[in-house]
């Protein structure tokens, strides 16, 4: 099975203005001569991490990280003003033009799969190939399953955790409710909104359960931008014209294109069922479902088969 490659350093990093409001991080490690990819982060609002650089050998790649608006190191942190998928869309492509960039290939995960996706579907052009994992198309029925009821039923126990901040009688509508916390005058109602949002993730990503929550899933300042980025984000139905355009945009746009989806059998996060359609959509993506596996881009299934996913792009596209 293979596993990650060693960590790097980024060999640069700069700051891109991208609007009046908003400056986004950016890095570069890896060959400057390679074949550039771009790591796409989930959430929205869950900043790059040194472990993307990972799954791409360094002597092949030109590996390119962001942080997308108001997450990790771009400023200002957890701003909603100017904050739409279609700007994040935007900021890649002028990410791409200010490292002189003709073609990349896009590799996200979670939200980084929806983010892909849209940015292939309008600049289909500047595309090599995705490489996806954990696909979330932002549909309602993703929405319910994951903050309402659904995944609530595997995880009774984190699920109570998530909804302590939440009244009973506000219960009924919780991702309204959240957002109201998230994006009201109340510091402490917010604080405990965002940890209760952000942990209720951290404890359902992996198929070990809350055990294995991740530690940056505690901190405020990250729980902060990734709740109320993503609740933003999801109260706003992805910023997308109607329920379902993202696959329906699939199913013409990226019909030329080629794709691996990787998805854990287990993903309780992102169901299965959401890879399942996009592959059915996508003649040229393969999928690939990993046993024992749930959400996380880390276990060790999933490392495996994203690592063959680079280097197979690799030897096809440099």
């Amino acid at each position: 099975m293979l596993k990650l490659y060693p960590p790097i350093e980024a060999r640069r990093s700069g700051f891109l203005r991208v609007s009046d409001l908003h400056e986004i991080y950016w890095e570069e490690s890896g060959n400057p001569n390679g074949l550039p990819v771009i790591g796409i982060h989930g959430g929205p609002g869950g900043g790059s991490s040194p472990e993307m650089r990972r799954f791409f050998d360094p002597t092949v790649y030109r590996i390119i990280l962001i942080d997308q608006r108001g997450c990790g190191k771009s400023t200002p942190h957890s701003e909603l003003e100017e904050n739409t998928t279609w700007t994040l869309v935007s900021d890649m492509e002028a990410v791409r033009e200010h490292l002189g960039i003709e073609k990349w290939v896009l590799f996200g995960g979670s939200w980084g799969s929806t983010l892909a996706l849209s940015y292939a579907v309008t600049h289909t052009e500047r595309v090599f190939g995705l490489i996806l994992r954990g696909i979330f198309l932002l549909t309602e029925a993703e929405i319910r399953w994951f903050y309402q009821e659904g995944a609530s039923r595997l995880f009774p126990d984190a699920y109570d955790r998530y909804v302590a901040p939440i009244p009973e009688s506000e219960r009924g509508a919780l991702l309204q409710a959240f957002h109201k916390r998230l994006t009201g005058d109340d510091r402490d109602a917010r604080r405990k909104a965002a940890k209760a949002w952000a942990c209720w993730e951290g404890e359902t990503i992996t198929i070990q359960g809350p055990t294995s929550r991740p530690k940056r899933f505690e901190e405020d300042d990250f729980a902060d931008a990734f709740a109320r980025i993503e609740c933003h984000f999801f109260v706003n139905k992805g910023f997308f014209e109607k329920d379902g355009w993202l696959l329906e945009q699939a199913t013409t746009k990226l019909k030329d294109v080629p794709g691996k989806i990787v998805h854990g059998r287990y993903d309780v996060v992102t169901p299965l069922s959401s890879a399942w359609a996009l592959n059915k959509a996508w003649p040229l993506a393969e999928l690939e479902i990993v046993t024992n596996a749930g959400h996380s881009s880390l276990e060790p299934g999933i490392v495996d088969k994203l690592i063959r996913a680079t280097r197979e792009f690799g030897r096809r596209f440099r």
